[in-house]
């Protein structure tokens, strides 16, 4: 799933490089919507982790996702990145708020 991009950026620490999902511009009715009227996306997918963070007594804690998860981010936050022309965002792992699953 990682590209050539990420074997040039790979995130430090308890970093976690995420891109977001697509907004939806069509209800389930079929109405298109415009942009002004569309949410703002807090899905996203995992992409790249970072190693993880160290501990009080020096050990490495590891990052709770793993690439290809699908997350719920804050409304606000994250660092913007392009890499090869497309948007990815930079997320500490604490800044997570959940992942789904199937």
């Amino acid at each position: 799933m990682a590209g050539k991009a990420f074997r040039k950026f790979l995130p430090l620490f308890d970093r976690v490089l995420v891109e977001r999902c697509a907004a939806e511009t069509v209800t389930k009715g079929g109405i298109m919507l415009p942009e002004e009227s569309q949410g703002k996306v807090l899905q996203a997918t995992v992409v790249a982790v970072g190693s993880g963070s160290k501990g009080k007594s020096g050990e490495i804690q590891p990052v709770s996702v793993k690439v290809g998860e699908k997350i719920l981010l804050p409304e606000y936050g994250g660092t913007k990145v392009v890499l090869e022309d497309k948007e990815y965002y930079l997320f500490r792992d604490g800044d997570i708020l959940g992942k789904y699953v199937d």
